[in-house]
């Protein structure tokens, strides 16, 4: 371990060097961006955008590699390049920590991403937080009953929806990488990208929205029909007061399924073309109608937690049919011909995703179980910071995607350079962005509390979770990032085994105190889950085995 953190140590320090020789290239990159869009027709120039900076940086890249090259026979190393002498003190980890506020090219590209799909990211979250804040003035029990419904809901589909989500982005972001690279090389590109009427044909996209039409009605009928077996599965017995609202929530709830695998789908093909803001639009519209007809349903209409559920569906299929619709103004949304190998490919690492999507949803859902078992009071708190830290951690999230599809775009023409300033460069921003996060929530969680509830238990009990929800930030913005890594280079059979490893040993321990300590023993439980995570993803960038085997060969030569 020692050496494989050496190792890792050398490279991100060349990382950070060769980042700062990049920006050389940047006047280059604007003017062949100019230069590119003056010809392509502006409903293209979306897509075509992001992957000029890849073509740009990656002739860079190939310029360097032989001045590299040229030094490296005419005069040694300089060893002070690559000691490790003092690079672990306080004042240059200091000084790494301050680079993550830099606004440089990288940084600058990373955020334009990022910041857009944070709110895009938090369709259904910010959904549940506005029923939340709405049901929590109905009553304790209601709002029980609310996260008992939404942890079902969760656990059902998403356990399709994220890695459809994840595998979406990565295809559409290397088909389109692959295309521009061929079309500046003069290269005819068979199979990506291809224009039919006008429109583009990437049949990463048909696969995925074909797949999520399938996917979106089974979740819904299983959902529906489910609904009893799966409030026995997380304990709630049929006499308990949370049993009935429960189940009336969850099928309603059910109705929305179809619309949000549909437009998660949509999202992954905006997200592969680096166009982030168009799902924000989507997602602020349908938002912004749930917020109106929550308090209406619920208490002019009088129908409680249903009137919430009704609202949140009714928003669903707006952002859906918002994000096919402009989708489809660009983008040929079903491929003519159906290739059996596509779809081949996605299964094959739909199903390793699908596994590690299992690992973390039943060590979530093992979590709320625990917490429902403490009674409604502490069950209504619990929800509260849950929800809390989940809206949280899209922020993260969405640093991971912007990382995802920068990586994707560089690993897939071979700019090996790009993609490890990407890495450094997100684990930098990262951290930054978890530590604000930390002290935010310690600055500002008690007047955000009181939006969900004004009975004076259940604040208690939130109170008493804030040191997890709060002090975890810098771990958990770790750990999504990392996982944006692991997609970014079509690591999933890595990032599935070892969730399911951290998965089980989270429960273990989550199960074992969570009867002796209450909700004490399920927060720590949490807390050990992420540390986990960003364990063994500093880990397997280590190793430089799999894919980062390619993305670190460069750097193995230098040390040579």
């Amino acid at each position: 371990m020692a050496g494989t953190s050496t190792n890792l140590s050398r490279h991100l320090l060349c990382c950070m060097h060769s980042s700062s020789s990049s920006s050389s290239s940047s006047s280059a990159y604007y003017n062949s961006k100019q230069t590119k869009s003056s010809s392509t027709p502006s409903k293209f120039r979306i897509f075509n955008r992001r992957n000029l900076t890849c073509s740009a940086r990656l002739k860079s890249a190939q310029h360097k590699k032989k001045t590299a090259s040229t030094s490296l026979q005419t005069s040694p190393p300089d060893p002070s390049r690559f000691s490790l002498s003092g690079s672990f003190s306080l004042i240059n980890i200091i000084a790494r920590l301050s680079d993550g506020f830099k606004f440089d090219e990288l940084g600058l590209e990373i955020w334009s991403i990022a910041l857009p799909a944070a709110l895009a990211l938090a369709a259904d979250p910010i959904t549940s937080l506005i029923d939340t804040a709405f049901v929590g003035h109905l009553g304790s029990v209601e709002l029980a009953a609310v996260g008992v419904s939404v942890s079902v809901f969760n656990l059902v589909s998403k356990l399709f929806n994220v890695p459809l989500l994840n595998i979406t982005t990565s295809f559409v972001a290397e088909e389109q990488a692959v295309k521009s690279q061929g079309s500046d090389d003069g290269s005819s590109q068979i199979d990506h990208g291809v224009e039919q009427q006008g429109k583009k044909l990437l049949p990463s996209i048909s696969t995925s929205l074909a797949l999520a039409a399938g996917i979106g009605i089974a979740e819904a009928l299983a959902l529906s029909f489910g609904s009893g077996f799966l409030m026995n599965i997380m304990g709630i017995p049929a006499d308990s007061p949370m049993r009935v609202p429960a189940e009336n929530f969850l099928n309603l709830r059910a109705f929305g399924a179809p619309p949000i695998v549909i437009a998660l789908a949509a999202q992954g093909a905006f997200r592969g073309f680096m166009d982030t803001k168009t799902p924000l639009y989507a997602i602020g519209a349908g938002n912004l109608l749930n917020a109106i007809l929550d308090p209406i349903l619920i208490f002019f209409f009088h129908f409680g937690i249903g009137g919430a559920a009704i609202a949140t569906v009714i928003s669903e299929y707006l952002i859906a049919f918002i994000l096919v619709w402009k989708l489809s103004d660009n983008v040929l949304l079903m491929s003519p011909d159906i290739d059996g190998r596509r779809v081949v490919h996605y299964l094959k690492s739909g199903s390793l995703l699908i596994g590690r999507t299992i690992a973390v949803l039943l060590t979530m859902t093992l979590a709320t179980s625990m917490a429902v078992r403490e009674g409604p009071i502490p069950m209504a708190g619990y929800q509260i910071c849950v929800e809390v830290w989940l809206t949280l951690s899209l922020l993260s999230d969405a640093l991971a995607l912007a990382g995802q599809a920068l990586l994707a775009a560089g690993y897939s023409q071979g700019n090996y350079e790009q993609a490890r300033q990407v890495v450094f460069r997100l684990l930098q921003i990262g951290l930054v962005t978890g530590i604000s996060l930390a002290t935010l929530l310690f600055l500002g969680f008690g007047p955000f509390s009181h939006l969900f509830s004004t009975d004076s238990e259940v604040l208690a009990i939130a109170w008493s979770g804030l040191l997890f929800v709060a002090g975890s930030q810098p771990m958990n913005a770790l750990a999504f990032v990392l996982d944006g890594l692991y997609y970014g280079v079509s690591d999933f059979e890595y990032a599935a085994y070892s969730m399911v490893l951290v998965g089980l040993t989270s429960s273990a321990f989550i199960f074992v105190t969570a009867p002796i300590f209450g909700l004490a023993g399920v927060w720590a439980g949490l807390f050990l889950f992420m540390t986990l995570r960003v364990l063994f993803g500093i880990w397997r960038l280590g190793t430089k085995s799999g894919p980062w085997k390619m993305v670190w060969s460069e750097m193995e030569k230098l040390d040579e």
